[in-house]
């Protein structure tokens, strides 16, 4: 049996209409931008990628779509600074949770999540620095199923992961509680000790972010 185009559009709409549905759904507008630090910390029900202490003064948690531009020039650009500088040395602890913005973002981060939990900060890491060859691909199944092989994973592995009920049901339920509590609605969004922080920003705004709170 071939996994075609086809199944893989069927499992790439209902991820769409998924997106649709958060897309569309109403919320109250949130005036507070400072939330609970405890809270916002709460890891979702697939776990959280974690760099750093958890006895660091700071944490600084970020929301990401693999396909969004802003999270690849964070990741790529200002994140190898920003961990040398303040999570190597023990002052910010860093989490990144999925929010997938379409279905080929979601695809993605399923994908990802059948690899070691060791190694999956490794293909995000990879899957941002090498965004441009994959994100936007005519044919998104064969360019995923290319990074998947190269990251030693089987196309039997491949297409279980992308038809998961379970891995697209947790990216849901992390990206609604993100949305619904904490007023995500793009990314990159960031909360440092509660603080939101909307957007891609340089180093030298970090540090004048990150200095208000250590």
């Amino acid at each position: 049996m071939t996994y075609s185009r086809r199944d893989f559009l069927k499992t790439t709409v209902a991820a769409a209409i998924v997106g649709a549905t958060f897309a569309l759904a109403p919320r109250l507008a949130l005036a507070e931008e400072t939330f609970d630090p405890a809270e916002v910390a709460k890891p979702g029900p697939l776990g959280d990628v974690v760099y750093g202490s958890e006895e660091a003064p700071v944490t600084m948690v970020e929301y990401s779509s693999l396909t969004c531009g802003h999270c690849a020039a964070f990741k790529t650009r200002v994140f190898p600074e920003l961990k040398e500088k303040y999570i190597d040395t023990g002052k910010v602890r860093y989490i990144m949770r999925e929010f997938p913005l379409d279905a080929v973002a979601t695809a993605g981060f399923m994908m990802g999540r059948a690899l070691p939990e060791d190694r999956y900060p490794e293909y995000l890491t990879f899957m941002f620095e090498t965004q441009k060859d994959w994100a936007f691909n005519e044919k998104p199944y064969s360019a995923l199923l290319k990074i998947g092989r190269q990251m030693g994973l089987t196309k039997e592995a491949v297409d279980a992961a992308i038809t998961n009920q379970t891995l697209l049901e947790g990216l849901t339920q992390t990206r609604d509680r993100a949305h619904e509590e904490f007023g995500v609605s793009g990314t990159p969004s960031f909360f440092v000790n509660g603080e939101k922080v909307v957007g891609y920003r340089e180093l030298s705004e970090w540090d004048e972010i990150l200095g208000k709170h250590l």
